[in-house]
């Protein structure tokens, strides 16, 4: 037996090194280590609750929308305050097109990469691969910025800036949207549309999100002459990427996209083929083994966060959040097989959550997203409010539950004489990046990363593509 230490990882979010154990060519253990701490939490204590609004979205620059969503639905739990229908259109906007974003950001840029690997130099396919998707000089980066960059001038109109907009507040958007403006976001929307119907999916977004089963998909690939979503299908087919990083775990939502009915994308958990209800009450941090804490798993509401560089049995500075104990898995995959879709059901179903069904989740959740974009902006009402106000209390306690690119996000606040006595952040990639908990139990990548092939010098190229198939922002893990 073999000890591997694989880090730091490049095309990441932050720092992440990943200790394994290997044995007979298969890494037997895992030990997931995010080893920068940044102490956000700390920071906002003592602020004014409204700090929150302009502090936690520095905690990331590529999902900073999730993490003004969160802080403004905090305060507005606090608070008692409703958004105004144009409010939660404008922010449904703003959060979908940074989930759209992210979801192809990791694809271009952080998870096509490696099939451009030298490990895969002697296969038929490594010459194109490396030509459309190698990291800086592939011609899928510049396409793909090129249409990304043009999008983004709908952050400009509707967030004022991206990353770290002030326009989402707990009562909607300080930015109202006239008519004209309207139809220039829906012509922001619709020319995104073509070129992502071009180079991605080769063909109408609504022939993707019509897909229901993994024979259907097949199929769709068998007829599809072009598009990057094919290639990428082709090729875990080829490099069985369905057998790889396979996780047996409960995958949960917090639900996504409020409307007039509850959520767009539904809140659940998904567990032995069923949905069930989501407890978000018994949603707890083991600190046993993260320098973040002492003590024993409390619930967020109660939780602290003390950091202790030297203390013993621990080995990452993210916590390890447990759904009723358990670890449990969370991403665009559990969100779309939790919100009902049929493609993403037979996933989870048929083959578990794995590399390619994770990948695959997150190109169907982008599809689904673009017409919900085009539709949340054909609804809204430029004469009706954008906003409106409220009344901090001085004693009070707040949550915001958002569901960001990598899954569940949830902020935690707590109000004393004023100013925020407690702020606790559980990110998506805490979940999936945990650490063991007090009785041993491995976090989902550490789980999913057993029985994985590779050389006990130098990882395998699957150790990357398990890694990045849960897309980590290893800044938010920690913040």
């Amino acid at each position: 037996m073999s000890r591997l230490l694989v880090g730091p990882f490049n095309r990441t979010e932050g720092d992440l090194e990943v200790a394994l154990e290997i044995a007979d060519g298969r890494v037997t253990e895992a030990r997931v280590n995010a080893p920068l701490y940044r102490g956000f939490e700390r920071m906002l204590l003592g602020k004014h609750p409204n700090d929150a609004l302009v502090i936690a979205p520095r905690i990331c620059g590529i999902c900073s929308v999730a993490q003004s969503s969160a802080a403004a639905m905090a305060l507005a739990d606090a608070m008692g305050l409703e958004p105004t229908p144009n409010g939660r259109l404008v922010r449904n906007v703003i959060l979908a097109s940074e989930s759209l974003l992210d979801h192809l950001t990791h694809f271009y840029l952080f998870f096509m990469p490696d099939f451009a690997r030298a490990d895969y130099a002697d296969a038929p396919w490594h010459a194109d691969v490396t030509a459309r998707f190698r990291a800086m000089t592939g011609s899928a980066r510049d396409e793909f910025l090129g249409a990304r960059a043009a999008f983004l001038h709908l952050m400009g109109l509707l967030a004022g800036k991206w990353p770290h907009t002030l326009a989402i507040q707990p009562g909607g958007s300080t930015r109202t949207v006239s008519a004209a403006e309207r139809l220039r976001l829906l012509g922001i929307v619709r020319e995104f549309r073509q070129r992502l119907e071009g180079f991605l999916f080769g063909d109408a977004v609504e022939t993707i999100t019509a897909i229901d089963t993994l024979a259907g998909l097949e199929s769709w690939q068998s007829r599809n002459g072009h598009g990057d979503l094919r290639r990428f299908l082709e090729l875990a087919a080829g490099l069985e990427l369905d057998k790889a990083g396979r996780s047996e775990l409960t995958l949960f939502s917090y639900g996504s996209y409020p409307d007039e009915d509850g959520f767009t994308f539904a809140r659940g958990a998904w567990r032995e083929d069923q949905l069930n209800e989501l407890d978000v009450a018994s949603i707890t941090e083991d600190v046993s083994h993260s320098w973040s804490g002492h003590g024993e798993a409390t619930s967020p509401a109660e939780g602290r966060t003390s950091p202790d560089a030297d203390k013993a049995d621990a080995y990452s500075w993210c916590k390890a959040p447990r759904l009723s104990g358990v670890p449990a898995e969370t991403g665009a995959l559990a969100r779309q097989a939790i919100a009902g879709h049929p493609l993403a059901r037979d996933l989870v179903t048929g083959e578990l959550s794995n590399v390619r069904s994770r990948v695959v989740g997150r190109l169907l959740e982008a599809a689904r997203l673009l017409q919900l974009i085009e539709q949340w902006v054909g609804q809204i009402r430029p004469n009706e409010p954008f906003n409106r106000t409220g009344t901090l209390p001085d004693e009070g306690e707040g949550v915001g539950l958002v569901e960001a690119a990598r899954g569940g996000l949830g902020h935690w606040l707590s109000i004393r004489k004023g100013r925020i006595a407690g702020y606790q952040i559980v990110a998506p990639t805490t979940w999936n990046f945990s650490p063991r908990d007090e009785d041993g139990v491995p976090g989902p990548l550490e789980q999913a990363l057993v029985g994985t092939l590779s050389g006990e010098e130098d990882p395998s190229a699957t150790v990357y593509h398990v890694v990045r198939s849960y897309d980590p922002c290893m800044v938010c893990t920690v913040h």
